[in-house]
């Protein structure tokens, strides 16, 4: 959740560990914001990510998170939904985050496996079961530095489930990169 300084833990982290060490999410879903990611995300104005990132970058310049990472995960679409968008949201966003700070990006670390119901109705809960087994990884190498870009941190229940499967193909650790988080 949304907390008053860096390295404070939320309750939700307190009460149940999440498989991530870090989570940055430079600002709210509301205002602005809340315009440009529908946009960028499902009408195809790639522009708006470009300026995501680009402003993330700023906002998160001095954040921890960079020098414990090497790779940059995007979290996947299903081939069905890649299809029917023709991009990936968060590939988009991490293309420039890994460029502007020398990380290597991996487009293919993880794989979603199974064809998931699509999360904005869902429960917490129902999200959780939703993701539970989608994804698989490869090209992770053992004891690697991960940091997991997506676009928009709910519940963290595609976050948690993909950075558990990362951590369970070798990886050291994991960070978390949303461009927002919904309060």
């Amino acid at each position: 959740m949304p907390l008053a300084g860096a390295g404070d833990t939320c309750g939700e982290c307190l009460k149940s560990s999440p498989p991530f060490e870090r989570t940055a999410a430079p600002w709210l879903y509301a205002g602005a914001i809340a315009s440009l990611l529908p946009r960028f995300k499902f009408h195809a104005e790639l522009a708006c990510g470009r300026l995501l990132a680009t402003l993330a970058l700023e906002e998160l310049e001095s954040w921890e998170g960079w020098r414990e990472v090497e790779l940059v995960i995007p979290v996947p679409l299903h081939v069905q939904r890649l299809r029917q968008r023709g991009y990936n949201q968060a590939l988009e966003l991490a293309r420039p985050l890994a460029r502007a700070r020398g990380l290597v990006l991996v487009p293919e670390g993880l794989h979603r496996i199974r064809d998931t119901a699509a999360q904005t109705e869902l429960s917490g809960e129902a999200r959780r079961r939703n993701l539970r087994g989608a994804f698989t990884a490869n090209d992770i190498p053992k004891g690697a530095g991960v940091l997991l870009i997506d676009d928009v941190f709910t519940t963290g229940a595609t976050l948690r489930e993909a950075a558990a499967t990362v951590l369970r193909a070798g990886a050291a650790r994991v960070h978390v990169l949303a461009m927002a988080r919904v309060p």
